[in-house]
């Protein structure tokens, strides 16, 4: 048999689990909107479909448009953080392609923890060559900024906004702790030894947190932490910001700074589950803190639904808009460098 006869089998043998594993994931993603969507249909028969639909009705396409685009400016601004991670690192990639793997690993948002959009990591390796261990403080900054932006914001909201949510403190004294954790290279080095040494499993898998622990130190000079802070910052609010004006519209304005605190706190509630994308988690802690704040169920059922929908969703909808052309982009750079 020929080289080039049998050349094509291990790429296809390759291409079939990874065609598999995309269709899996979606097929995820469907159960876990419909179990949602299910799930706030119900609170809305329960409270009166005729109060749900009213308030329904107060949400003009152009108010949807302007949730969207509030949305899209966190999806651009957390983009550009990314992208200042990668020049952080030295890696040579350019904003396009940097914007275009963020926003492509959305698509992976389903996926228990997130730990999906480590499908960026392949991405990059195809195109620069570098290797996970290089990258992986790329996923560990992403997450510390999101962390340290949001347990600010809560703080923030919890200063001036009236009221207060019982356990917003200590989620964002949490919050704060584990983005200053994953961003001191030698506390996280250590406690990822002493993890290894009380369990003794995955011995790779802490092998490569402790080589990306050492590569850290690149991302904690002032303009870096401050940068990524300032880009985190102006994203989040920005969605936060969409939640207040949607209860404006509705009729149910808590205050600007009540509404970012319960949009984040949801967020980060949800997130701590450990559940795909928080959902189910976010959903019911919002809907609960809404109720809290004396708006009825009839007006917290449809706007929880919206905001998610126009959030989470949408951004699930444009990594799946992206994802395949990043992996086909991607597979394209790989195969011209190695011919």
């Amino acid at each position: 048999m020929s080289m080039s006869n049998a050349d094509p089998a291990p790429a296809t043998r390759t291409a079939r689990p990874q065609k598999t594993r995309r269709w899996r994931d979606i097929g995820l993603l469907a159960v876990l909107f419909a179990f949602v969507i299910a799930g706030l249909a119900s609170l809305a028969y329960a409270t009166g479909w005729e109060e749900t639909k009213i308030q329904l009705a107060r949400i003009t396409w152009v108010q949807i448009g302007i949730l969207l685009f509030l949305s899209l400016v966190n999806y651009l601004f957390r983009a550009a953080r990314w992208h200042m991670f990668t020049r952080c690192l030295g890696l040579p990639t350019t904003l396009i392609q940097d914007t275009r793997h963020f926003i492509g690993g959305f698509a992976m948002s389903v996926t228990p923890a997130r730990v999906g959009e480590l499908i960026r990591m392949r991405w990059l390796r195809r195109e620069t060559g570098w290797a996970f261990e290089r990258t992986a403080p790329l996923v560990l900054m992403d997450r510390a900024s999101d962390l340290a932006a949001m347990a600010i914001i809560l703080a923030i909201g919890l200063s001036f906004g009236t009221g207060g949510i019982a356990f917003a403190l200590p989620v964002a004294t949490l919050a704060l702790g584990a983005a200053y954790v994953v961003t001191r290279p030698q506390l996280l080095a250590a406690i990822t030894t002493f993890a290894y040494r009380g369990t003794g499993l995955f011995p790779r898998l802490f092998a490569r947190v402790r080589a990306a622990a050492r590569s850290l130190d690149a991302f904690t000079t002032a303009p870096a932490i401050t940068g990524a802070l300032g880009l985190g910052l102006i994203g989040w609010a920005a969605e936060g910001y969409a939640f207040h004006l949607l209860l404006v519209w509705m009729g149910a304005d808590i205050g600007v700074f009540m509404a970012l605190t319960i949009f984040t706190f949801s967020t980060l509630a949800g997130g701590l589950t450990g559940a795909p994308g928080g959902v189910g988690g976010a959903e019911a802690a919002m809907i609960a803190l809404l109720s809290l704040e004396g708006i009825p169920l009839e007006v917290s059922v449809p706007a929880t639904a919206i905001i998610r929908i126009t959030t989470l969703w949408f951004a699930i909808g444009l990594g799946l808009a992206v994802f395949a052309l990043a992996e086909r982009l991607s597979n394209r750079t790989a195969s011209a460098q190695e011919s």
